[in-house]
């Protein structure tokens, strides 16, 4: 499995960006989709995961309300919608791909099997 992400750039606090992330497999709708992010200087942490079947979308806190994941299992593309951005969401941001995740794991960098190779975000102040 190999994952592509994309959609990152420069915007001004308040702004928003779109991230991309599409899968080369074959069954995409098998498997849970996350975002992780990491800031400079410290470790890769979770935003957000669509499980497969879309039955529940965890958030990390810090964005809770202001992102939102989405998958498009037809064009084997999962999304980060990333509204009222602030200097503190600048981050390289990751998409990960796992087919064994639950509600206790899904939050676990370790628990995903494939990386994307991250888009960097940087918001101004």
């Amino acid at each position: 499995v190999q994952l592509q992400a994309c959609g990152g750039g420069l915007v001004q606090a308040g702004g928003s960006l779109r991230l991309s992330c599409i899968a080369s497999v074959n069954t995409f709708n098998a498997y849970t989709l996350g975002w992780f992010r990491r800031e400079p200087g410290k470790e890769r942490e979770f935003v957000a995961a669509s499980f497969r079947g879309g039955s529940s979308t965890p958030y990390a806190g810090s964005v809770k309300g202001r992102f939102t994941i989405s998958r498009d299992n037809a064009k084997n593309t999962v999304y980060l919608q990333m509204n009222s951005l602030k200097p503190e969401d600048t981050a390289v941001y990751y998409c990960a791909a796992g087919r064994r995740l639950i509600v206790s794991t899904v939050r676990r960098e370790s628990a995903y099997d494939y990386w994307g190779q991250g888009t960097q975000v940087t918001v101004s102040s």
